[in-house]
């Protein structure tokens, strides 16, 4: 329910150690391709500076649903999908395949950064996508990510952003709020994720001045939207439900009774005030992205 902190997928800050990436993939493509139009829209920012790149990494690739975007806007480049989950990596490749473009896309699979040693030579364009801050020392992360560039060729980390937004302040029933309440316990648990990270080091998360720690140049960002609005279709109206599902199932216990109870309403389907069939519903995202320049 709120800003995605996994994977590139907006996962819904829903932290912890040890996901069943497999178990989760079905979410995430699903919240990623209903997420399909904000990244377009960066993408297609990203082709007006990044010209004819001829390796494209997605660093922490999830699924590959923007991997196989970056097919799309870019199609004379070889893209390479890095992610910690083979189960995932593979329906990345199945997806490239699906949409044609199987015979330029790769993949990698480790833990990020140290995996991106194993590029076969530098990318032009690296994507990371809501993966930087699963690493304990974010800094010393992109500085890895920038040694991986070509002379010349773009990071860009999405990072930050505005919570999801699924429903009115005030739902009727239950106190009003809900949604900021959760995004609360959610930056909590973040907060927690990141402290036991290995490695954890606590840094101001000024991407643009991170970029250019890193060695980078022409640091600036941009942020996307996502704004669907009520009434949704059932596309979007099913992600809305599983998303909500999957907060409940992750942070209810950190919720007070009342706000489980109004959780458990708007997701009981014989109720005619849940998610399931209120008019109200609306899917309403903001996501940035940070990019920055290898000098030449």
């Amino acid at each position: 329910m709120a800003h995605d902190h996994d994977h590139q997928h907006d996962h819904k800050h829903q932290h912890g150690h040890d996901h069943d990436w497999a178990e989760l993939a079905p979410l995430l493509e699903s919240e990623a391709e209903l997420f399909t139009p904000l990244y377009e829209r960066a993408l297609n920012w990203l082709a007006k500076e990044v010209t004819e790149p001829g390796l494209i990494v997605d660093a922490g690739s999830g699924p590959g649903v923007i991997s196989c975007l970056f097919a799309e806007t870019f199609p004379g480049a070889r893209i390479v999908a890095v992610d910690g989950s083979e189960p995932l990596l593979e329906r990345a490749r199945d997806r490239a395949g699906r949409q044609g473009a199987g015979d330029r896309f790769g993949t990698l699979a480790g833990e990020l950064p140290d995996v991106l040693g194993e590029l076969d030579y530098p990318a032009d364009l690296l994507w990371a996508s809501r993966s930087v801050h699963h690493l304990g020392d974010q800094a010393a992360a992109l500085a890895a990510c920038a040694e991986r560039l070509a002379p010349g060729g773009t990071l860009a980390v999405m990072e930050g952003g505005l919570p999801v937004r699924f429903l009115p302040r005030d739902i009727g029933f239950g106190r009003p709020g809900l949604q900021a309440r959760v995004n609360g316990v959610e930056e909590e648990r973040f907060g927690r994720m990141r402290a036991e990270l290995p490695g954890s080091v606590a840094v101001v998360e000024d991407w643009p001045a991170l970029l250019t720690s890193a060695g980078l140049h022409h640091a600036r960002s941009r942020t996307f939207l996502l704004d669907l609005p009520a009434p949704v279709t059932d596309r979007a109206r099913a992600h809305v439900v599983a998303a909500l599902t999957r907060t409940r199932e992750v942070i209810g216990e950190d919720l007070d009774a009342d706000d489980r109870a109004t959780l458990d309403r708007l997701l009981d389907p014989d109720d005619k005030a849940s998610v399931h069939h209120r008019p109200d519903v609306f899917v309403l995202a903001a996501h940035t992205v940070h990019t920055a320049v290898r000098p030449v």
